[in-house]
């Protein structure tokens, strides 16, 4: 049986800072793509570094079409400034040893963000997206509360600028 592959798609502009921190969590994804919306620090340099394919941004282009870009049919969208936490990457590697079912939507994901008095969680929200059965045109994939979950966290940092 064919182990299930998963592109990363994160969309940057001036993230030099945290996407480092970003790519070096998706372990779990066979294939990672930067799409880079005009950055004019360090970005592009360190998303390549950490073995991103990077895309530039076409104006106009809604990011969700940057999916089609991917090779495989499962893509996980994260933000710059997230990483996966080691309890969704075993997740995620458990999930890509099972054959998926072709017409799931997706799987949602828990969030914790940190803020100033430690760590929330926030709303989980779809993004493991099949590209296949979803189209979506903003940055992620729209929120699905139907779609079934996936144990683990991703982890939010707010950015440093």
């Amino acid at each position: 049986m064919a182990k299930t592959k998963i592109t990363a798609l994160i969309h940057t502009c001036d993230n030099a800072l945290s996407v480092g921190r970003a790519l070096d969590s998706l372990r779990a994804c066979d294939e990672c793509i930067v799409v880079d919306h005009g950055s004019r620090d360090e970005t592009v340099k360190v998303a390549k570094e950490h073995g991103a394919r990077v895309v530039k941004a076409v104006p106009g282009v809604s990011n969700g079409a940057y999916a089609q870009n991917a090779r495989n049919q499962w893509i996980l969208c994260l933000l710059p400034h997230e990483a996966i936490a080691e309890d969704l990457e075993a997740s995620l590697l458990e999930w890509t040893e099972v054959e998926q079912d072709a017409n799931q939507m997706g799987f949602n994901m828990a969030i914790r963000e940190q803020n100033g008095a430690g760590w929330k969680s926030v709303e989980p929200e779809m993004r493991l997206a099949n590209s296949k059965q979803i189209n979506w045109t903003g940055e992620l994939p729209p929120a699905n509360p139907k779609v079934p979950s996936l144990p683990g966290h991703i982890l939010r940092i707010p950015d440093e600028h």
